[in-house]
């Protein structure tokens, strides 16, 4: 007769693992500041190649490149280091891929900031009133979202212009434009495509310079202001709202929405990706973490499927669903007029 399991004793290393944890992002943004991994990729393998080539220590070299490779992007192998196959694809410079520009973002000081006080954040059910600096009007922050994240949104706009761009002529509002990209996707994919892109107008600038580089800037048109203030237009076939209604409460979101029904034509569509959890709000886990980033913000959330209908449906719109962008970790809502 076979015993059963014997429960597992508790342990002190996921506390005392999790209260370290920031030292896996800070040194994931010193091999990407040092070029730590296109450096590796060249072929420099040697620890003395390594730090002759990034101009450090061979100490810390060899620190940082342990440490690399313990949580998982680096390989040691007879002293020499390599590149993992995440490593190669995403954070060697040289790679059409990489996602290394997310680090003046991801772990830019002010967006750190936003989450010094969770304890305070957690109490009040957003962030610290100082926060809301960071919606203000053409802040700098934004700029640096623009330039540091476009490669991580490459994918999912292009997924997103394959389903729905099409061929005809079709008018197309990005809200919260950025960096530009999901809606410079539905011009790449379709030359009968024109393109409005919404941002403050510091932000525009990234947008407008990506429309050059991708070719259709005489595709590519722009509303500066705040998308709750200004006139959106009208006749939008599409009408893009990538990772913004992350950013507010419900009924800020609502308000929105009934400006985006307006200004769609006749069975327009509206497509907004962002990290969408399941109901029970704890998977899929990258999504449903998503929850915390917000805390830092005013009234923002990671919001279920269930709650972005149901302000959707407020707003005016007949239906929206729920569809995968995979591979690429988020979600995206189709909305209905």
């Amino acid at each position: 007769m076979s015993s059963s399991p014997q429960p597992q004793a508790p342990s002190p290393g996921i506390v005392f693992d999790t209260l370290q944890a920031y030292q896996r992002s800070v040194a994931l943004k010193a091999g990407i500041d040092l070029d730590l991994f296109t450096v590796i990729a060249e072929g420099n393998h040697a620890l003395s190649a390594i730090a002759a080539h990034i101009k450090a220590s061979e100490k810390g070299t060899r620190i940082l490149c342990d440490f690399l490779t313990i949580i998982g992007f680096l390989a040691k192998e007879g002293g020499g280091y390599r590149l993992t196959p995440d490593s190669a694809a995403f954070l060697d410079r040289r790679s059409p891929a990489y996602l290394g520009s997310m680090a003046g973002f991801l772990v830019n000081p002010q967006t750190v900031a936003m989450l010094e006080d969770i304890a305070g954040a957690v109490r009040r059910g957003g962030g610290a009133p100082e926060n809301a600096a960071a919606f203000e009007p053409d802040h700098p922050m934004w700029v640096e979202f623009a330039r540091s994240m476009a490669s991580l949104m490459h994918m999912p706009a292009q997924l997103l212009a394959q389903q729905f761009a099409g061929s005809n002529s079709i008018r197309v509002l990005d809200i919260s434009a950025g960096h530009g990209m999901f809606g410079l996707a539905f011009a790449q994919s379709n030359p009968n495509a024109k393109i409005t892109g919404l941002d403050w107008a510091n932000v525009l600038e990234v947008a407008k310079e990506n429309a050059q580089k991708a070719g259709v800037a005489d595709r590519y048109s722009t509303i500066p202001g705040s998308a709750f203030d200004v006139d959106l237009g009208s006749g939008y076939d599409f009408i893009l709202i990538p990772n913004f209604l992350h950013h507010f409460d419900a009924a800020t979101n609502e308000k929105l929405l009934r400006k985006v029904h307006a200004a769609l034509a006749p069975g327009g569509l509206v497509l907004a990706p962002d990290f969408i959890p399941n109901e029970d709000r704890v998977s899929p886990a990258r999504d449903a973490m998503f929850s915390m980033q917000m805390l830092g913000t005013p009234g923002g959330d990671a919001y279920t499927f269930a709650e972005l209908d149901k302000m959707f449906r407020s707003a005016g719109f007949s239906r929206s669903e729920l569809r995968e962008l995979s591979p690429f970790p988020q979600r995206l809502v189709v909305a209905h007029k």
